[in-house]
């Protein structure tokens, strides 16, 4: 098969690599028929998660086909459409029973970071019966059921679950990617009055003002810290989600939070940053850190198959999956092409 496989920093390539083969009786081999590009493996690419290897294969969302089941499983068949969890789970150890999968002793987040992931044309997928979802009949088109496979339960469950967003709340997202949108899109399930996204990209302020934020900071322009204040009679905002993962937004959101507020960190951090509890020890501010568990997962699906959240408004571009440098570009110069999701299709 082919597969986008990682060789380093900065190097990857579209390979000939083995097709996969069930190692345990737990595991299913899966033939993706979709699949997207995370920001996640950006900062893999970059070299900010060290634990994967030369030869990876990167990807960590996607729907597909069965191919093959292991004598275990007794929840899925050869045919049977399924939704890819990024999350592996065993179901059986003490974070398992926790829901707490992101930590699973035997699974967590490994395909395209441990193990081989899902930009290729099949994948192995270890705990088949807990780590895939059935694709029900009603669900409409698959291209919007790869935003479940992470960026939906991750902005839930990170940013808005995390930040106990409450009705009434003014909530403040940094960074109007993917992820961010995702965050601004659930958190209205608990009714914010305010909906405050910052980012330095105008099309991607545009974009969040058409999934429901209220307003927008371009901090490349203005001073996001007092807009912030000046919009909220300077008292600064309930809840800062930080959907980036570099040091100046993480700092960023520490100057936006109201007193007894919450910043909740979704950004994959490559790099320390400044926590100024010098300034924050006395405000009854909580930060919150989390790896998504997709605890979340089957009460989106639901959301999305009665299409009360319609998280195929994320998808910008579309690509053959062998044209998957391409759409790494693209996706890389987001700026540039407007890109929010890429769909990549193997046929």
């Amino acid at each position: 098969m082919k597969a986008l496989v990682y060789h380093g920093p900065g190097k990857k390539s579209w390979d000939e690599m083995p097709k996969p083969t069930l190692i345990k009786p737990t595991d299913a081999i899966v033939k993706i028929n979709k699949t997207t590009i995370c920001g996640t493996d950006l900062h893999i690419l970059k070299g900010d998660v060290p634990e994967v290897t030369d030869g990876r294969i990167l990807g960590h969302e996607g729907v597909g086909t069965i191919e093959e089941v292991g004598p275990a499983v007794t929840g899925f068949k050869k045919g049977d459409r399924v939704l890819i969890s990024c999350i592996t789970s065993c179901g059986r150890c003490e974070y398992c029973k926790k829901g707490m999968y992101s930590h699973c002793e035997d699974g967590g987040w490994i395909l395209g970071h441990l193990i081989d992931g899902t930009q290729a044309e099949f994948v192995r997928i270890p705990y088949a019966d807990n780590s895939l979802y059935h694709i029900p009949a009603n669900a409409g088109d698959e291209e919007a059921l790869v935003m479940l496979s992470d960026i939906l339960p991750t902005g839930f469950e990170c940013g808005v679950l995390n930040g106990q967003v409450k009705p009434g709340d003014t909530v403040a997202i940094v960074g109007s990617g993917p992820i961010g949108l995702a965050a601004l899109l659930t958190a209205q399930f608990y009714t914010p009055a305010e909906m405050i996204m910052i980012d330095q990209d105008d099309n991607r302020l545009e974009v969040s003002k058409k999934f429901g934020a209220t307003k927008t900071i371009n901090n490349r322009n203005e001073d996001a810290v007092k807009r912030v204040f000046e919009l909220t009679g300077n008292k600064g905002a309930d809840v800062v989600i930080e959907a980036v993962g570099v040091p100046a937004t993480f700092e960023l959101c520490e100057l936006l939070v109201a007193p007894g507020g919450h910043i909740a960190n979704i950004g994959v951090h490559g790099k320390s940053a400044s926590l100024h509890l010098e300034k924050l020890w006395s405000h009854n501010v909580t930060i919150t850190t989390r790896l998504v568990d997709t605890v979340t997962t089957p009460m989106l699906l639901k959301t999305v198959c009665s299409h009360k959240l319609e998280p195929g408004k994320l998808i910008t571009h579309r690509f053959p999956i062998a044209k998957v440098l391409q759409a790494y570009d693209t996706f890389q110069h987001a700026d540039v092409e407007k890109t929010l999701k890429v769909i990549l299709v193997n046929e």
